[in-house]
C-alpha cells in the first residue's frame, strides 16, 4: 500500500530543488503521486476497501492544495512539475 524507502529516496533526489531537500512542494507532490498511483492499483482488486479509499481522497486533496500553492507562487515550476509527473491538469 505504501511506497518503499528506495522509491521515496529516488523521488526526493529527482524532484529536489537543492541538496538535501525533502520538504519542497515538488518533492511532496511527487511522493503523494506515487502513493496515489499505488493505492489506485490496490482498489482495482479490493473494491470494498472503503477505509483505504478515504485515505486516498485525503491524499488527493493534499496534493491538490500543494499544486495550487505551487501554481500561486511560481507558474513555471507548476507547469514543469505537472509535465514531469504526467498529471492531467
Amino acid at each position: 500500500m505504501s511506497i518503499t524507502a528506495e522509491e521515496k529516496t529516488r523521488l526526493m533526489k529527482e524532484f529536489a530543488t537543492k541538496e538535501g531537500d525533502t520538504g519542497s512542494p515538488e518533492v511532496q507532490v511527487a511522493i503523494l503521486t506515487s502513493r496515489i498511483t499505488t493505492l489506485t492499483e490496490h482498489f482495482k482488486t479490493h473494491k470494498k476497501d472503503n477505509h483505504g479509499r478515504r485515505g486516498l481522497l485525503k491524499m488527493v486533496a493534499l496534493r491538490r492544495k500543494l499544486l495550487d500553492y505551487t501554481k500561486k507562487k511560481d507558474e513555471a515550476r507548476y507547469q514543469d512539475l505537472i509535465k514531469k509527473l504526467g498529471i492531467r491538469r
